[in-house]
């Protein structure tokens, strides 16, 4: 039995719930921040690579951005995730969030007297160091306060609430430097929102399950590897997701797309780093309310190919309307993704080792998105933007391929829910 702070309100369910999450008080504040604190994220993010191209105009500077935030995530992973399972991870969560607005006013105050662009790198190694933190603390969190058979429900709701922030937020993002032809003010807002996820936490009745306190030991630390390597199906799902992102970072090349082959300036940037939100956002939304995957092994492969299919196709495209298409498309299968590899992680990992599995799962997740986008950058400065692109798509497929090959577990893997049900 997986202990959980709350009941079930319908464990045995008569049909489908698409709104079970939001009956759960404590869910509705967690989304609430995390939607806040993801929509100042995104215009940061856009912010960032508006910044670093504008006074460099180098696409290998832009990949220098995703490393700078990959060190440290890659850096402090393993003591992450052992802090998380050591100590309260409601204070991690809190602080984490606290110490990445720092670095977002640190951000703000070094664009506001015109600094170095080596000073945005360094409050950028500061973001990876407070994520590495977040991240692991997070995943761990939610948990603890939605019961598990409604757990693929919460997270589709949660990347729905993601996905709205990501498509709001780089449009405001992008309105926003266009119209004061600076970022200052969009990484303000960011440190806001992290500062009003910290609030509605507070409020968030959480109990900790004291436990002994674990011994910082090499065994201790990889702990969440041998486990990761035994379940066959969480292993191959991140190692898919992990690939997938790392080789179709599209999004990297953006602002090379928006002002050299789109030409549709940073209004334009914005709406097409939006497009993969609002097909992210329908897709979220219809499996909310579509209930758990029958077939979620097949379909997340098929999901992941499809994302390297359409890859190709925005890499080549010259209009920009074929280009937002084709974003759309990929942020429908990403979220397929999304929603299947979050799921499986989080049902599959007994409570005292989700913080460890959680490090990883983020490690091999959200640490390909950064270095994907230097990958991107590097390849992109030697051949070309359009190569860049195309050639990661390619190898998405692949990858797949590969995958759906040397691991049957995965490709025959059923329900989403049903580990959620025996564990429940």
């Amino acid at each position: 039995m997986q202990d959980n702070i709350v009941s079930d309100p319908s464990s045995s369910p008569k049909a489908h719930d698409a709104y079970a999450a939001w009956r759960v008080p404590a869910f509705r504040r967690y989304f609430t921040g995390n939607a806040i604190l993801f929509a100042g994220w995104q215009m940061q993010k856009v912010a960032v690579g508006w910044e670093i191209y504008e006074r460099t105009g180098s696409a290998l500077y832009l990949g220098y951005a995703g490393l700078a935030q990959f060190f440290p995530q890659v850096l402090w992973a393993l003591v992450a995730g052992h802090v998380t399972d050591t100590f309260n991870r409601k204070r991690v969560f809190m602080l984490a969030l606290a110490f990445n607005a720092l670095a977002s006013l640190g951000l703000a105050l070094n664009s506001a007297r015109g600094g170095s662009v080596y000073w945005i790198y360094g409050c950028l190694f500061a973001t990876g160091t407070t994520r590495a933190f977040f991240m692991p603390a997070r995943a761990a969190f939610l948990p603890r306060i939605i019961p598990l058979r409604i757990f693929s429900n919460a997270v589709s709701w949660n990347s729905t609430g993601f996905e709205i922030a990501s498509m709001t937020g780089p449009a405001v993002g992008g309105l926003l430097i266009g119209f004061f032809r600076s970022a200052m003010l969009v990484y303000t807002i960011n440190a806001t929102g992290a500062l009003t996820f910290v609030a509605l936490l507070s409020s968030i009745p959480y109990k900790h399950q004291s436990q002994a306190r674990r011994p910082l030991t090499l065994r201790s630390l990889s702990a969440g590897f041998g486990f990761i390597w035994r379940q066959k199906v969480v292993f191959s799902a991140v190692m898919l997701d992990m690939f997938g992102v790392l080789l179709g970072g599209a999004t990297a090349m953006m602002p090379i797309y928006a002002k050299d082959i789109l030409q549709v300036g940073p209004r334009g940037l914005g709406w097409l780093m939006a497009a993969p939100s609002v097909g992210a956002c329908t897709m979220a939304l219809l499996q909310a309310h579509r209930g758990p995957l029958r077939k979620a092994g097949k379909t997340l492969l098929f999901a992941v190919a499809g994302f390297g299919a359409v890859t190709i196709v925005f890499g080549i495209s010259r209009n920009f309307w074929l280009s937002i298409g084709m974003l759309f498309l990929l942020g429908s299968c990403d979220n397929i993704s999304v929603v299947v590899r979050s799921t499986l992680v989080q049902v599959l990992t007994p409570d005292e080792m989700r913080g460890r599995v959680s490090a990883l799962n983020g490690l091999f997740i959200g640490t390909s998105n950064e270095l994907g986008a230097f990958e991107s950058g590097l390849v992109a400065g030697f051949f070309g933007p359009v190569i860049s692109v195309v050639s990661g798509g390619i190898g998405t497929v692949l990858v797949v391929a590969a995958i759906a090959w040397v691991f049957p577990q995965l490709r025959c893997y059923g329900r989403l829910d049903q580990a959620a049900h025996k564990l429940s």
